[in-house]
């Protein structure tokens, strides 16, 4: 990513880093992304093309192409005759949906990967944890966005050991860890995450399917947990956290 820069959509304000001319469809969905997960633009937004692009300093083109990558992600929502706007956040029912469907294919996962844990297994699992040895403490995507990735690495990884491919690709079109770090982050709430996921590899190392899974299990209830909170004053039908 190039120089940071001041940007402003629909009166709400951020810094984004401007794309390099080199990789620029990469740069500018980065871009784009952080607008979106820090609030730049708001819940049902419409992102308006022509002003994005000025903001970026780019042409229509690329940005055209990140916004069917983030339309893939479920970032940004393509309605006929409007254009794109961005996605709500989960909702209470979809957010206990999803976490649902988690705990029906996550614990299964890391028992399955226990049970036929190699070396080459443990290797890759020790090689994530030792890429991110601590939680960053910032609130901006900017400042999480290294953990944000790690915990979608770290889980897929997990469903790649547990070697079924169906149940990974059901996992991996869920996004579910970057609609969950949108709802919100803090420091320490990374780093509960970070000694939750020790836990699992050590589960998992051991080789016992029944610690894995209940390692795994342990993790994702303390998961929702930490967010449910942000559901106190929600009507329950639907609608986003407050």
């Amino acid at each position: 990513m190039g120089t940071r820069a001041n940007v402003s959509v629909n009166g709400r304000h951020g810094r984004v880093a401007l794309p390099r001319r080199q990789n620029l469809a990469d740069g500018v969905y980065d871009a784009l992304k952080e607008m979106i997960m820090d609030g730049v633009f708001s819940e049902g937004a419409r992102i308006n093309i022509d002003e994005v692009a000025r903001q970026l300093e780019v042409s229509q083109s690329p940005l055209r192409e990140a916004l069917v990558r983030l339309e893939s992600e479920g970032l940004v929502i393509k309605q006929p005759f409007r254009g794109y706007s961005t996605a709500p956040l989960l909702g209470k029912e979809e957010f206990e949906d999803l976490f649902e469907f988690r705990f029906l294919v996550e614990p299964w996962a890391a028992g399955r990967a226990a049970a036929g844990v190699t070396a080459e297994g443990i290797r890759l699992l020790t090689e994530e944890m030792e890429s991110i040895p601590s939680a960053p403490v910032g609130t901006t995507y900017q400042d999480y966005q290294r953990l944000a990735s790690h915990d979608t690495r770290l889980h897929d990884l997990v469903q790649h050991l547990g070697g079924n491919a169906h149940m990974r690709m059901a996992f991996q079109r869920t996004h579910c860890h970057l609609h969950i770090i949108r709802l919100t982050y803090r420091g320490d709430m990374g780093s509960a995450a970070l000694r939750e996921h020790h836990h699992v590899v050590e589960a998992i190392a051991s080789g016992d399917p029944d610690a894995a899974a209940g390692a795994m299990r342990a993790h994702l209830e303390e998961s929702r947990a930490r967010l449910r909170p942000l559901y106190d004053h929600a009507d329950g039908e639907g609608g986003g956290p407050v």
